[in-house]
């Protein structure tokens, strides 16, 4: 869909201590999420940008990688440096990536 033009990287690189975006919709973020992830959906990002830091690398998730990629882009054309997570939270599960829910109950990708 994005071709080379997306800055990319997968899952399991994903620095542990890296800000990652989660541009998911809320029952996604409930279901299951990335411990330490910070959550503002896509349809968001506009009105939330300014909470996003321009000092540092910012990585982006969502289910599959779809919606990320168009927000790593848009992203990378407003001066921030950031990078799609590849296959998204089901990748991040793939490679056994800790997962945590808002519910309490066991996270799961939705």
């Amino acid at each position: 869909m994005f071709g080379d033009d997306v800055p990319a990287v997968d899952a399991k690189d994903v620095p542990q201590d890296a800000y990652l975006l989660d541009v998911r919709e809320q029952d996604e973020w409930d279901a299951g999420h990335a411990p330490g992830a910070v959550h503002i959906p896509m349809g968001r990002l506009s009105d939330r940008a300014g909470e996003v830091p321009r000092d540092q690398e910012v990585f982006v998730v969502c289910r599959s990688g779809a919606r990320s990629a168009q927000v790593t882009v848009a992203l990378n054309q407003a001066g921030w440096l950031a990078k799609n997570v590849d296959g998204g939270m089901k990748r991040w599960v793939e490679t056994g990536r800790p997962m945590e829910s808002a519910t309490g109950a066991e996270p799961y990708v939705a």
